[in-house]
């Protein structure tokens, strides 16, 4: 199977920057699109950000972080990372990894969910 751990997250000021990391492991043959996603107390789970595998990774924001955030891959580490900037208490909320990935050659593409992280933006 695939685990993914997210760590990077924090309590930091508004207009403060924090980076999140997602690490893939365990039996893992290939991945396909990795993102972020979030959820907030008391509000349904919501995307941040995507990005696609291959040699020109395609990217998807959400519109309430475009210009602030920015997702970015390394494949040969198997990691995801979202740089965070000029954040805001509305940022605040659960920060979850997620891929798409196969296990094995002949295994079906199955998605895959981090532990989440946790993100506070306060003064």
């Amino acid at each position: 199977q695939v685990q993914l751990v997210e760590s990077g997250g924090g309590l930091v000021q508004p207009g403060g920057s924090l980076r999140l990391s997602c690490a893939a492991s365990g039996s893992i043959f290939s991945i396909n699109t990795m993102g972020w996603y979030r959820q907030a107390p008391g509000k349904q789970r919501e995307l941040v950000a995507t990005i696609t595998s291959g040699g020109r990774p395609r990217s998807n924001y959400a519109d309430s972080v475009k210009g602030r955030f920015t997702i970015s891959r390394d494949n040969a580490k198997n990691t995801v990372y979202l740089q965070m900037n000029s954040l805001k208490p509305e940022d605040t909320a659960v920060y979850y990894c997620n891929a798409g990935a196969k296990p094995s050659y002949g295994s079906s593409w199955t998605p895959y969910w981090g532990q989440g992280t946790h993100v506070t933006v306060s003064s």
